[in-house]
């Protein structure tokens, strides 16, 4: 096994230990931190499937976004909805034989890498033209979309400029999850598209992309709006009263 295997064998299997961990950890987190208030943003729903309803909404249309600004929500369902078409695309990689759907997908998924990098340019526009956006935009925010789209940048330059071998690729991660090592192909796009998506496991679990699971632990869109039916107790305040 060459000295570049070894390497982006550790970075992999060392990725792959710090986002599992990190998010083990954050969502621990998120399900432990009391809500003292009843603060669903109304209008609410009133019932358990009501709520179950909203947070469909939002996890699959983005409904609060919607109803906030137009120009935000398409770029970033664009994004989104393109990035889950790629990931989908990807599972090739790790899966052996690879199933009926993600075959009928791949066309999908490689063009849906444009649909990607173009939200994404988007999305990174307007911390440059939206006035209020701009004042609350961070260096971390600016370096998190340039991580995205050199991530995605890099991954279509392997599918339509210099390719690579993806059977060598996939022989490499099916090795890794098998522990039967392979050679990774030395093609320097490659290099530089496996390095970035390392980094991103890396700082998912410590940014603030983790509103992906945080959705789910939102009080304002996971509450009953029933304050008058029935009183909003925290566990803590429970004890305290007790």
């Amino acid at each position: 096994m060459s000295f570049l295997t070894m390497i982006f064998a550790g970075l992999f299997y060392a990725a792959t230990a710090i986002m599992i961990a990190g998010l083990v950890s954050k969502i621990t987190q998120f399900a432990k931190t009391p809500a003292p208030l009843k603060i669903p943003t109304t209008p609410a729903p009133t019932t358990q499937t009501g709520v179950v309803l909203r947070m469909f909404r939002e996890v699959a249309f983005f409904e609060s976004l919607f109803k906030g600004t137009k120009w935000t929500w398409i770029f970033s369902y664009v994004f989104h909805m393109a990035l889950f078409l790629v990931l989908f695309r990807h599972l090739r990689y790790f899966i052996n034989p690879v199933p009926m759907p993600v075959e009928l997908l791949q066309p999908f998924g490689m063009y849906g890498g444009f649909a990607m990098v173009a939200g994404l340019f988007g999305l990174w526009g307007r911390r440059f033209l939206v006035d209020r956006v701009k004042y609350i935009s961070a260096a971390s925010d600016h370096l998190m979309l340039m991580l995205l789209i050199g991530i995605g940048i890099s991954g279509l330059s392997m599918t339509f400029a210099v390719h690579t071998d993806v059977v060598a690729v996939k022989a490499f991660f099916i090795g890794l999850m098998t522990f039967s090592f392979s050679e990774l192909p030395a093609d320097f796009n490659l290099l530089i598209h496996l390095f970035l998506v390392a980094l991103l496991m890396i700082i998912f679990p410590f940014s603030k992309l983790l509103h992906i699971p945080g959705v789910f632990f939102s009080p304002s869109r996971n509450q009953i709006d029933n304050p008058r039916e029935k009183r909003h107790l925290s566990d803590w305040a429970r004890k305290l009263e007790d």
